[in-house]
Protein backbone atom coordinates (compact mmCIF):
# COMPACT_ATOMS: atom_id res chain seq x y z
CA UNK A 1 0.00 0.00 0.00
CA UNK A 2 1.39 3.07 -1.35
CA UNK A 3 -0.25 6.38 0.44
CA UNK A 4 0.54 10.10 -1.02
CA UNK A 5 0.19 13.32 1.36
CA UNK A 6 -0.46 16.53 -0.43
CA UNK A 7 -0.44 19.61 2.10
CA UNK A 8 -3.10 22.32 1.09
CA UNK A 9 -4.08 26.04 2.47
CA UNK A 10 -7.73 26.12 1.88
CA UNK A 11 -10.53 29.21 2.89
CA UNK A 12 -12.51 27.52 5.84
CA UNK A 13 -15.80 26.10 4.18
CA UNK A 14 -15.21 27.41 0.90
CA UNK A 15 -13.12 25.30 -0.85
CA UNK A 16 -13.61 24.27 -4.46
CA UNK A 17 -12.30 22.18 -7.16
CA UNK A 18 -10.38 24.76 -8.15
CA UNK A 19 -6.61 25.91 -7.61
CA UNK A 20 -4.87 25.15 -5.27
CA UNK A 21 -7.48 21.49 -4.63
CA UNK A 22 -8.34 20.37 -8.29
CA UNK A 23 -4.53 20.90 -9.81
CA UNK A 24 -3.18 19.20 -6.67
CA UNK A 25 -5.32 15.98 -7.02
CA UNK A 26 -5.67 16.01 -10.55
CA UNK A 27 -4.41 12.32 -11.96
CA UNK A 28 -4.46 10.77 -8.36
CA UNK A 29 -7.64 8.59 -9.10
CA UNK A 30 -9.92 10.45 -6.51
CA UNK A 31 -13.25 12.16 -6.81
CA UNK A 32 -12.17 15.99 -6.40
CA UNK A 33 -15.56 16.95 -5.78
CA UNK A 34 -15.40 14.55 -2.50
CA UNK A 35 -12.52 15.52 -0.99
CA UNK A 36 -13.89 19.25 -1.27
CA UNK A 37 -16.95 18.16 0.28
CA UNK A 38 -15.71 16.77 3.04
CA UNK A 39 -12.88 19.39 3.41
CA UNK A 40 -16.19 22.28 3.62
CA UNK A 41 -17.65 19.89 6.33
CA UNK A 42 -14.55 19.74 8.45
CA UNK A 43 -13.67 23.76 7.78
CA UNK A 44 -17.10 24.83 8.51
CA UNK A 45 -16.54 26.72 11.57
CA UNK A 46 -13.71 28.55 10.55
CA UNK A 47 -15.48 29.97 7.64
CA UNK A 48 -13.39 32.29 5.65
CA UNK A 49 -10.18 31.35 7.36
CA UNK A 50 -6.94 30.52 6.01
CA UNK A 51 -6.71 26.14 6.80
CA UNK A 52 -3.99 23.89 6.40
CA UNK A 53 -5.46 20.79 5.25
CA UNK A 54 -3.73 17.17 4.71
CA UNK A 55 -4.71 14.68 2.14
CA UNK A 56 -3.61 11.54 2.41
CA UNK A 57 -4.41 9.12 -0.32
CA UNK A 58 -4.04 5.67 -0.97
CA UNK A 59 -3.01 4.74 -4.26
CA UNK A 60 -3.74 1.41 -4.69
CA UNK A 61 -7.54 1.76 -3.38
CA UNK A 62 -7.87 5.13 -4.33
CA UNK A 63 -9.22 6.22 -1.36
CA UNK A 64 -8.25 9.35 1.19
CA UNK A 65 -8.58 10.42 4.52
CA UNK A 66 -8.57 14.53 5.35
CA UNK A 67 -6.90 15.88 8.10
CA UNK A 68 -7.39 19.54 9.44
CA UNK A 69 -5.34 21.77 11.20
CA UNK A 70 -5.78 24.59 13.09
CA UNK A 71 -4.85 28.77 11.47
CA UNK A 72 -2.65 31.06 13.12
CA UNK A 73 -3.36 32.03 16.55
CA UNK A 74 -3.64 35.72 15.54
CA UNK A 75 -6.05 34.12 13.00
CA UNK A 76 -8.26 32.41 16.06
CA UNK A 77 -7.68 35.80 17.95
CA UNK A 78 -9.13 37.86 14.64
CA UNK A 79 -12.20 35.39 14.34
CA UNK A 80 -12.85 35.81 17.91
CA UNK A 81 -13.13 39.32 18.05
CA UNK A 82 -14.98 39.14 14.47
CA UNK A 83 -12.88 41.08 13.04
CA UNK A 84 -11.06 40.33 9.50
CA UNK A 85 -7.74 42.03 9.85
CA UNK A 86 -6.03 43.96 13.06
CA UNK A 87 -4.49 47.06 13.74
CA UNK A 88 -1.98 48.51 10.64
CA UNK A 89 -0.71 50.66 13.50
CA UNK A 90 -0.61 48.38 16.93
CA UNK A 91 -0.06 50.06 19.98
CA UNK A 92 -1.78 53.53 18.69
CA UNK A 93 -4.83 52.37 17.23
CA UNK A 94 -7.55 49.64 18.75
CA UNK A 95 -9.85 48.08 16.16
CA UNK A 96 -11.42 45.39 18.66
CA UNK A 97 -11.93 43.67 22.23
CA UNK A 98 -11.77 40.35 23.65
CA UNK A 99 -12.65 38.88 27.42
CA UNK A 100 -10.33 36.50 28.97
CA UNK A 101 -12.51 33.52 28.14
CA UNK A 102 -11.85 34.00 24.00
CA UNK A 103 -8.11 33.75 25.31
CA UNK A 104 -8.48 30.73 27.33
CA UNK A 105 -10.15 29.19 24.04
CA UNK A 106 -7.76 29.63 21.66
CA UNK A 107 -5.04 28.71 24.15
CA UNK A 108 -6.85 25.07 24.64
CA UNK A 109 -7.13 24.93 20.72
CA UNK A 110 -3.26 26.03 20.04
CA UNK A 111 -2.14 24.31 23.12
CA UNK A 112 1.29 23.03 21.92
CA UNK A 113 1.96 25.71 19.64
CA UNK A 114 2.08 28.21 22.59
CA UNK A 115 4.89 28.92 24.57
CA UNK A 116 4.77 28.34 28.11
CA UNK A 117 4.01 25.21 30.02
CA UNK A 118 0.72 26.39 31.91
CA UNK A 119 -2.75 27.62 30.67
CA UNK A 120 -1.59 30.98 32.10
CA UNK A 121 1.86 31.17 30.81
CA UNK A 122 -0.01 30.72 27.35
CA UNK A 123 -2.96 33.53 28.02
CA UNK A 124 0.20 35.55 28.74
CA UNK A 125 1.82 34.87 25.44
CA UNK A 126 -1.77 35.55 23.89
CA UNK A 127 -1.99 39.02 25.26
CA UNK A 128 0.89 40.22 23.58
CA UNK A 129 -0.44 39.05 20.53
CA UNK A 130 -3.54 40.97 21.35
CA UNK A 131 -1.21 43.98 21.74
CA UNK A 132 0.06 43.49 18.02
CA UNK A 133 -3.70 43.49 16.84
CA UNK A 134 -4.72 46.19 18.18
CA UNK A 135 -7.57 44.46 20.47
CA UNK A 136 -8.43 45.43 24.45
CA UNK A 137 -9.09 42.64 26.84
CA UNK A 138 -11.18 42.88 29.35
CA UNK A 139 -11.52 46.86 28.17
CA UNK A 140 -8.04 47.46 28.65
CA UNK A 141 -4.88 47.44 27.12
CA UNK A 142 -3.38 44.08 26.91
CA UNK A 143 -0.26 45.46 28.65
CA UNK A 144 -2.20 46.47 31.61
CA UNK A 145 -3.79 42.92 31.99
CA UNK A 146 -0.51 40.94 31.72
CA UNK A 147 0.49 42.35 34.82
CA UNK A 148 -3.38 41.79 36.55
CA UNK A 149 -2.74 38.27 35.38
CA UNK A 150 0.73 37.69 37.13
CA UNK A 151 -0.73 39.11 39.80
CA UNK A 152 -3.24 36.30 40.22
CA UNK A 153 -6.63 38.19 39.32
CA UNK A 154 -7.73 36.16 36.81
CA UNK A 155 -6.53 32.51 38.54
CA UNK A 156 -9.89 31.26 39.30
CA UNK A 157 -11.49 31.74 35.66
CA UNK A 158 -8.24 30.45 34.41
CA UNK A 159 -8.15 27.10 36.21
CA UNK A 160 -11.62 26.77 35.88
CA UNK A 161 -10.70 27.13 31.77
CA UNK A 162 -13.79 28.92 30.98
CA UNK A 163 -14.88 29.84 27.57
CA UNK A 164 -18.27 31.12 27.73
CA UNK A 165 -19.40 34.67 28.49
CA UNK A 166 -22.83 34.93 30.83
CA UNK A 167 -25.44 36.74 28.65
CA UNK A 168 -24.68 40.22 30.52
CA UNK A 169 -20.96 40.24 29.65
CA UNK A 170 -21.83 39.41 26.11
CA UNK A 171 -23.77 42.36 26.18
CA UNK A 172 -21.15 44.72 27.63
CA UNK A 173 -18.83 43.34 25.07
CA UNK A 174 -21.33 43.73 21.94
CA UNK A 175 -21.45 47.43 23.74
CA UNK A 176 -17.77 48.17 23.76
CA UNK A 177 -17.23 46.54 20.10
CA UNK A 178 -19.84 49.08 18.75
CA UNK A 179 -18.28 51.70 20.31
CA UNK A 180 -14.69 51.28 19.42
CA UNK A 181 -15.88 50.61 15.41
CA UNK A 182 -17.71 54.27 15.73
CA UNK A 183 -14.81 55.46 16.96
CA UNK A 184 -12.24 53.34 14.22
CA UNK A 185 -14.61 54.84 11.25
CA UNK A 186 -14.72 58.02 12.74
CA UNK A 187 -10.53 57.98 12.59
CA UNK A 188 -10.03 56.46 8.87
CA UNK A 189 -12.53 59.26 8.02
CA UNK A 190 -10.10 61.82 9.31
CA UNK A 191 -7.22 60.10 7.86
CA UNK A 192 -8.76 59.99 4.34
CA UNK A 193 -9.84 63.49 3.94
CA UNK A 194 -6.08 64.74 5.76
CA UNK A 195 -4.58 62.27 2.50
CA UNK A 196 -7.15 63.93 -0.03
CA UNK A 197 -5.97 67.19 1.36
CA UNK A 198 -2.64 66.53 1.02
CA UNK A 199 -3.06 65.04 -2.24
CA UNK A 200 -5.09 68.17 -3.52
CA UNK A 201 -2.21 70.45 -2.13
CA UNK A 202 0.52 68.56 -4.13
CA UNK A 203 -1.35 68.57 -7.53
CA UNK A 204 -2.65 72.58 -6.78
CA UNK A 205 -0.88 74.71 -9.99
CA UNK A 206 1.97 77.11 -7.75
CA UNK A 207 1.97 80.79 -8.43
CA UNK A 208 5.01 82.66 -9.73
CA UNK A 209 6.24 84.62 -7.05
CA UNK A 210 5.19 88.82 -7.30
CA UNK A 211 8.20 90.62 -7.87
CA UNK A 212 8.59 93.63 -5.44
CA UNK A 213 8.51 96.88 -7.61
CA UNK A 214 11.84 98.57 -8.56
CA UNK A 215 12.45 101.98 -6.87
CA UNK A 216 13.15 104.94 -8.83
CA UNK A 217 16.89 106.22 -9.33
CA UNK A 218 17.56 109.62 -8.23
CA UNK A 219 19.03 111.87 -10.71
Amino acid sequence: MVKEVINLIVKGGKANAGPPIGPALAGKGIAINDVVKEINSKTAQMADMDVPVKVTIDTDSKSFEIEVGLPPVSALLLKEAELSKGSGAAGLKTVGALKIQHLIKVAKLKYEKIGGKSLKQKVLELLGTCKSLGLRVESKDPKELIKEVKEGKYDKIIEEEKTELTPEELQKLKAERKAIAEEVSKLEAAEAAAAQATATAATAPQKAPTSAPKKEEKK
